[in-house]
Parts: structure tokens; C-alpha cells; sequence
């Protein structure tokens, strides 16, 4: 199993000699690819007793690497600028870990070493590569946040193993770790999600789980992670789907985990989910549950229908079957680096078995955006997307959703809207809540739970936007898309109603005019025209698109809106004179 990862080592027994020849091979190639110069992922060769201005030197270039990452990079010690892997001696490696050990300090970083492995080189004395995890929280944040959204069909153990990572203790089998998950008397009945609830995984900084196991609270828990995976539960359930989508679309996961049970396979919605997450370009790992109730045979029988599935042509994915804590290492490095690439665990949550896999590989996986396009975004105007609304006894009216664009700071005014007739009204944003805890500041691409004092919730609704006065929003009834009809029972023509998902927005909108066609049929593509029944919308053009009514299903992207101008932009005052903050 040498899958040889951008970043990850190579085969554990590669010669140089004939490796040169089977370079063609994409499965085992002698090198690594060349270093980049931009990301997370830094060779050296050997760090044994550097003088104090080399010293210096890799210090800067540790702190490069550290913000590429985010907060994270890969060092791999005993290899070329090239990628070739040359390897140390054991001496040589401690030498260099030492040094590694001190820059690490120096920044304020931890590191851990991920894996070691032995290349066979033209002499006697055994040579390693080391791979080392440096990891550093970015000293205007609290810690690293990766969103993953949960998928699977109904009944295949989502929240059971969300409750088994989040808890840390594991499930009877009849599905007790899942109970603190339900947000609803009548999930904890029926034992189905039906609506959209988020867990918390924390790593510190040596890359240990820090979860509810210690009887700690979700504030204890942030505090001392350095990176958090944020669960995002979603509905398994056929006629929770439209919740599902809309978790998957305004909650905008970095990342999707597919359950499958390993005894029933692919059934229900797993191919309907496996399908969302690739028409919204999610990247997706697949974990295999339940493997302690079927014999091995199963598993292997729904190992490989999901292979099957994976490498169509519609999919053209590649799987990536993870057995150790290697192969874990190498899927969440490649899994970043090259979107085709697809791992598959087989896990139980009553048994533990290969549980510890799945953590390693979260641990290790790295954030999709790099620093320098989260500067762009934060360089923008703000803008909030507004997903829940809550009333909070003491404190008024709590939005939660994600911030896209710009920086959202305690006391901002800010404007909310389009209400029903196009309107933005003014509101003061009195204080922040990311993961459960207290927060001053907000930046792109962070979730969070912001609180508006007195504001009117009646005026809210999901879908609305939060944005910075001079932005000066463009909001539209009319808007044209390019579309793929996915499927469709007859003919999709003028006049059909659908219901549409762009972003945290969900509307039902009538097909006006189809450009260059009367009708389309399933698998064809047009640019179509759709109105708003009920009230204006913000919208962007480019923004992914989904529609569906009943059977009917279709994806694409906003290609032009006719935007409604309002007189000095709508903005009203609905400010009571009394501020409550938390």
C-alpha cells in the first residue's frame, strides 16, 4: 500500500534504482512531487547543528509555512527540494528533530511526528524519513475551525457516531450516545434527526481529542483545543431532505463525511447525499458503521460497491481504503491536495475499532482556503448570512449563521434584510458567540451566534442578510441561471413550480422563460429564467444553485439578476433606545 502523498512519504520499501523506471506509476512514484513554494508542506534534508543566522533563517520559514497553513504545516525531514527521498541515519534524525523541536519553540508551535519510515538506499547503515505536524493557533484567533457536514441514509449511525467522537465514550448498540445530540422530544421517540444540530471536536496543540469525556463544558473545550472540527448533523430521513439541503448549502461545510451501514450498503438517500455533496463541490470522505454486526465478508461486499459507485464516470472519484494510522496520515493529505481522492474507513461505534483512524485523519487534515484568500475575504465588505433565529431569555434576539465576507466587531451597525417588500432596516450587533463561547471580533468564513439586543424577531426570517450600510445591497425577484435538469418525470416548460436553494436562501420560484427552448428533458442544460413567488431575495451571480419538487431535481448557477433599486436602499430604523448585550 505505498500511495505516496503530496507531502506524504513513499512507499515504505522504494529503491531508487528501479523506482526510476516505474516513475510512471501513479501509485508508487521514487520521488515526491517538487516542494511549492506557497502551502503548508516544507523538505529538508537534514536540520544537525545550524549556525545562528541559518537558525534565524528557518525560523522565518517556519512562520511562512505556519501561516500558509493557517496554523499548521508538514515538515519532512530527510528529503530533497526536489522530493527525492535520500532519508537520514538515526542519528542525523535526532539531531534534526532536535533542531525542528527549538524552531517549533521559538515560533511557540507544538510538533508531532506523524510517521517514520525506512527507504532502502544504496547502503548498510538504515535511513528514515521523518513526517512532523507543526501546529500553532494564529495569534488572532482562538483555534483552527473546520466545518464537516454529516450525511447518510436514515438509520445508518450518524448521530450515534457523532455522539461516540463527541462524548468519548462508546455506544450499548441501541443507541444511547446519541441521545445528547437530539435537539426535539420527538427524535429522542422515533431515533431520527430531523433537524440540523452541530457537535464539537476539539485537537490541542500534540494532536490528542479534547471532548466531553472530562466532564468539561463546551467553553472548557475551546479553550484548550487548537482545532476544532465542527459536526454539522444532518437529517438521514426522506422527507427531512429539504433541511438537509439547506445545512448543506448555507452552513457551507468545508468538508462532507458519508456514513454508509456496512449492513445494508447503499440504500435510501446515501446516493441522493452522495450526489448533493458533489453537485456542490463539498469534498467528501466515506465512513463504513456498524462493521461489528456483519461478518468481514459484508464489509468487503459494501467496500466495494461503494467503489464501484465511486469510480463511474459521473463520480470519478478515487477510493482510498484506510486500514492503519499510516494510511490515515497519507488520505488526509492527499484528500486536501487532490479533490478525486476519496478515503473510506470501516469503523464500529460500540466496538471502537478503527475509531482511532478517523481521528487521526481529522487531526491531520488541513484547511481547504489558505491565508491568503481569507485575507482577500476579509479585506471585503461584511457581510453575515442569517441561517437560525433564536430568542434568548435575557439577552433578546440571537442569530447564528457564517460570516462570508469582511469583519464583524461587537457594536457594529449593520443593516438586515430584504424584508417582504424589499426593505433593510438598521440593526446594532451587541455581542458574539462562536462555539458556545464569548468572542470580540469575527472574520470570513467563521460561524458564529450574533445577538441584537431588542430587535423584532418577526422581522427576521432565514435567508436574510446582514450587511455594512455602504455596501449597498442589490436584492431580485427575477434571476436567470444556467441549469442541468438532473431528472425530471416529463417536460420541465414555462410555468413549473420549484423550490430553490442558493446559498442560505429557500424559496419556492415559477419558471418564466426557458431561453432558446420550450421544454427540457432529464440530463439536458439551459439558461432559464425563475421568479420569487413571495418576497425579493440577495443574491449573487455565480452562486450555486439546486432545485427540486418532488422527483424533479436540477443543479447549476446564477447567471444575471434583474435587481430591484428601493428608494435610499429601504433602510428603516428599528432601534429600540435601550441596548441589552450579554
Amino acid at each position: 500500500r505505498g500511495v505516496a502523498a503530496p507531502g506524504g512519504g513513499s512507499g515504505s520499501k522504494t529503491k531508487k534504482k528501479n523506482g526510476r523506471s516505474r516513475g510512471g506509476k501513479a501509485n508508487n512514484p521514487p520521488y515526491l512531487p517538487p516542494e511549492a513554494e506557497d502551502g503548508n508542506i516544507e523538505y529538508k534534508l537534514k536540520l544537525v547543528n545550524p549556525s545562528q543566522y541559518r537558525f534565524e533563517h528557518l525560523v522565518t520559514q517556519m512562520k511562512w509555512r505556519l501561516q500558509e497553513g493557517r496554523g499548521e504545516a508538514v515538515y519532512q525531514i530527510g528529503v530533497e527540494d526536489n522530493g527525492l527521498l535520500v532519508g537520514l541515519s538515526e542519528e542525523e534524525m535526532r539531531a534534526s528533530l532536535k533542531t525542528l523541536r527549538r524552531m517549533a519553540e521559538k515560533v511557540g508551535a507544538d510538533i508531532t511526528v506523524l510517521r517514520e519510515r525506512e527507504v532502502d538506499y544504496d547502503s548498510d547503515v538504515p535511513r528514515k524519513i521523518t513526517e512532523v505536524l507543526v501546529r500553532k493557533v494564529p495569534d488572532n484567533q482562538q483555534f483552527l475551525d473546520l466545518r464537516v457536514a454529516v450525511l447518510g441514509n436514515v438509520d445508518s449511525g450518524k448521530s450515534t457516531l457523532l455522539g461516540v467522537l463527541t462524548q468519548g465514550e462508546l455506544d450499548n448498540g441501541r443507541g444511547r450516545a446519541r441521545l445528547n445530540l437530539f435537539r426535539h422530544l420527538h427524535e429522542i421517540q422515533s431515533g431520527r434527526t430531523s433537524s440540523i444540530s452541530f457537535e464539537i471536536l476539539g485537537f490541542n496543540s500534540k494532536g490528542e481529542v479534547v471532548n466531553y469525556s472530562d466532564s468539561r463544558t463546551a467553553e472548557e473545550i475551546c479553550e484548550s483545543s487548537s482545532k476544532m472540527i465542527t459536526f454539522i448533523d444532518l437529517a438521514g430521513h426522506h422527507k427531512y431532505l429539504k433541511t438537509t439541503i439547506f445545512g448543506l448549502t448555507s452552513y457551507c461545510p468545508d468538508f462532507a463525511m458519508l456514513v454508509v451501514s456496512a449492513n445494508t450498503g447503499i440504500a435510501g438517500t446515501t446516493r441522493e447525499h452522495l450526489g448533493l455533496a458533489m453537485a456542490l463541490k463539498v469534498p467528501f470522505f466515506i465512513v463504513i458503521s456498524k462493521v461489528d454486526l456483519c461478518s468481514k465478508a459484508t464489509v468487503e461486499r459494501t467496500v466495494k460497491q461503494l467503489e464501484r459507485i465511486l469510480k463511474q464516470p459521473g463520480c470519478n472519484k478515487l477510493p482510498l481504503l484506510v486500514n492503519s494510522d499510516d494510511d490515515a496520515v497519507t488520505a488526509a493529505q492527499q484528500f486536501a491536495q487532490s479533490p478525486n481522492i476519496t478515503p473510506i474507513f470501516t469503523l464500529s461505534s460500540v466496538s471502537g475499532e478503527n475509531l482511532d483512524l478517523l481521528k487521526v485523519f481529522l487531526n491531520i487534515l488541513p484547511p481547504l482556503t489558505n491565508s491568503k484568500e481569507q485575507e482577500e475575504l476579509m479585506q471585503q465588505l461584511t457581510e453575515f448570512q442569517v441561517d437560525e433565529i433564536y430568542t434568548v431569555p435575557e439577552v433578546g434576539t440571537v442569530v447564528g449563521g457564517t460570516l462570508s465576507s469582511g469583519i464583524c466587531r461587537e457594536g457594529e451597525n449593520l443593516v438586515v434584510g430584504p424584508t417582504d417588500d424589499g426593505k433593510f432596516l438598521r440593526l446594532k450587533v451587541c455581542s458574539i458567540q462562536r462555539n458556545r463561547s464569548a468572542c470580540r471580533v469575527l472574520r470570513a468564513g467563521q460561524a458564529a451566534t450574533l445577538a441584537l439586543g431588542p430587535f423584532d424577531r418577526s422581522l427576521l426570517r432565514k435567508g436574510m442578510v446582514m450587511v455594512s450600510p455602504e455596501m449597498n445591497p442589490t436584492i431580485c425577484s427575477v434571476f436567470e441561471a444556467e441549469i442541468v435538469l438532473l431528472f425530471h418525470a416529463t417536460t420541465f416548460r414555462k410555468g413549473f413550480q420549484v423550490t430553490v436553494h442558493v446559498g442560505n436562501v429557500r424559496q419556492t420560484a415559477i419558471v418564466e422563460k426557458i431561453h432558446g427552448k420550450d421544454k427540457l428533458r432529464t440530463g439536458e442544460k439551459a439558461v432559464v429564467c425563475f421568479r420569487f413567488i413571495k418576497h425579493p431575495e440577495y443574491l449573487k451571480i455565480g452562486a450555486k444553485l439546486l432545485f427540486r419538487e418532488g422527483v424533479t431535481k436540477g443543479i447549476g448557477h446564477v447567471t444575471d439578476l434583474q435587481a430591484i433599486t428601493t428608494k435610499d436602499n429601504g433602510l428603516e430604523e428599528s432601534l429600540g433606545p435601550g441596548q441589552l448585550s450579554f
